[in-house]
């Protein structure tokens, strides 16, 4: 049987790197697909979702070859098969998003419905309604979804919910979609800004990165390119947590510090700082860890939303750090 053996007490000091963005990895690996040139995927996770995400573009045709740990090149010269097997469907849940490039470079695509985690809901229903917009036929083959494209064109969506993949799969559909997109009520967290900084970089045209209108003008092709997947922020949030509530002093390299603006702020309420360097977030040791009320003399609100609002995996993390009131 695994466990951890944890001896409390001691602080954590030191210097460590953020890894990249689980959330963006799995999204801009697919993405991929998009361009029959080479891509590479700078600061990637080399973890077991990332691993069966491999798996799956190896097994749709692609040429996947790790440079270093943490760098890949992907190159989707030729599509053999827009049928992703249950198995891997099964394993991980973001299997969904393989839906968007596939549709948009092959016109079709057959995926069982997809496993992961059960946390939620977590319907497709956003995903099928954005991609039919954009011209999709989808139907249910037993426990798959069956969709088929003869030609992508762009379209004004509005999400019903401000849904990650379904902005995502969205997304990837459009840029080679024919005439132009606009999606509304977008999801725009830092994962999603990520993989339209990839896609502009390979040569798509998409306006409103961070915001939750996304225009989005079809091109007829996309080229080689070479991009960064940015820093974990929750990964980060957590580091910043465990350097807190041990007294400790930390400095977190490549944090990507851009992104934990609404962090910061909501950390500070619990008597929470740290210092920005550069690409750097350091967090000093000993801090006082007490509560600012709001005006007033209130509790203050910390408020789990959608990004750019205080992002819900890092709510154990602040609940930790209470400690006291002024």
């Amino acid at each position: 049987m695994e466990q951890f053996i944890i001896q409390g007490g001691y602080p954590l000091s030191g210097e460590v790197k953020a890894s990249g963005n689980k959330n963006a990895a799995l999204k801009m690996i697919p993405a991929c697909l998009l361009t029959d040139e080479p891509v590479i995927l700078h600061n990637v996770p080399n973890i077991g979702d990332v691993r069966i995400t491999i798996e799956i573009m190896r097994h749709l045709g692609a040429s996947v070859k790790w440079l270093d740990h943490n760098t890949l090149r992907i190159h989707a010269s030729k599509i053999e098969t827009t049928s992703i097997p249950p198995a891997f469907a099964q394993k991980i849940r973001a299997s969904v998003v393989f839906a968007g490039p596939l549709l948009a470079r092959a016109g079709k695509l057959h995926l069982p419905i997809p496993g992961g985690d059960s946390i939620g809901e977590r319907r497709l229903d956003t995903h099928a309604l954005a991609l039919q917009k954009l011209g999709v036929t989808i139907e249910l083959d037993g426990n798959a979804l069956v969709m088929s494209a003869n030609k992508l064109k762009g379209a004004n969506i509005l999400l019903s919910e401000a849904s990650v993949t379904a902005t995502e799969n969205a997304l990837m559909a459009s840029v080679l979609a024919q005439g132009t997109t606009i999606i509304r009520n977008a999801a725009c967290e830092p994962h999603i800004q990520d993989l339209c900084v990839m896609l502009n970089t390979l040569g798509a045209q998409i306006e409103g990165i961070g915001t939750n209108q996304l225009t989005i003008q079809g091109v007829s092709k996309l080229h080689s390119g070479e991009v960064r997947i940015g820093a974990d922020y929750m990964e980060v949030g957590s580091f910043i947590g465990a350097a807190i509530m041990t007294g400790g002093e930390l400095l977190i390299k490549d944090a990507d510090p851009q992104h934990m603006e609404m962090i910061a702020f909501s950390f500070a309420r619990l008597g929470v700082t740290w210092e920005t360097r550069s690409q750097d977030i350091f967090v000093p040791a000993n801090q006082s860890l007490t509560v600012m009320p709001d005006l007033g003399n209130r509790m203050p609100i910390i408020k789990a939303q959608p990004w750019p609002a205080f992002p819900p995996d890092l709510m154990s993390i602040a609940l930790v750090d209470r400690k006291s009131v002024v």
